[in-house]
């Protein structure tokens, strides 16, 4: 088992491991459905050519501040490629704050592996990577993602409007960023025991 298969983390279902460039048709096929990309580019499919030199580059990138881990993860069930999560740092060079994020095939959506790998993310964020603040963001018309934030610990903080090249539909609502403290975190787990 070469390094890249050896998963970063495992939860009841889900096996988050780190990206290899033999994942660009997996990439390439997630990014292709309008459903799938729908908030974040309109539904238009990212073109292969941009999977191959932007983004999977981008989802094989370690960082210094996470011990040379990637902030981006592979995740299966079964063997079966399900999308990916993120657990990127805000700032280059701290692992203070770390950024939540998902992106699942359709097939996925409805299951709960969302929640699932988002919940043992932030755990993983505060027990092993040090943070001390768990952010996401999504579009305000994003309920999906938001029930997901929420039910991952995360509380609502702010709605902001940015200027963004091309307008998505419901962009006109804005974007909504979520967030959670290691202090709240810390005493919701007091509370829970």
């Amino acid at each position: 088992m070469t390094v890249e298969d050896e998963p970063f983390l495992r939860t009841d279902r889900l096996e988050l491991r780190r990206f290899t460039v033999w994942d660009e048709p997996l990439v390439v096929g997630l990014d292709a459905d309008p459903e799938v990309m729908r908030y974040l580019t309109g539904g238009r499919p990212t073109p292969p050519e941009e999977v191959r030199e932007r983004v999977l580059p981008r989802l094989m990138r370690p960082y210094a501040c996470l011990g040379g881990l990637p902030g981006f993860w592979a995740a299966r069930e079964g063997g079966v490629f399900l999308g990916w999560f993120e657990l990127r740092p805000v700032r280059e060079d701290s692992a203070d704050t770390l950024e939540l994020g998902y992106r699942l095939r359709r097939a996925a959506w409805g299951a709960g592996y969302a929640t699932e790998g988002a919940r043992a993310l932030v755990e993983r964020a505060f027990t092993v990577l040090g943070a001390e603040r768990v952010t996401a963001e999504t579009m305000a018309v994003n309920t999906g993602s938001r029930r997901v934030m929420e039910k991952s610990g995360l509380g609502y903080v702010r709605t902001y409007f940015g200027e963004w090249p091309e307008r998505i539909e419901g962009s006109e609502h804005g974007e909504v960023a979520y967030a959670l403290t290691r202090a709240e975190w810390e005493r919701r787990r007091g509370g829970a025991g």
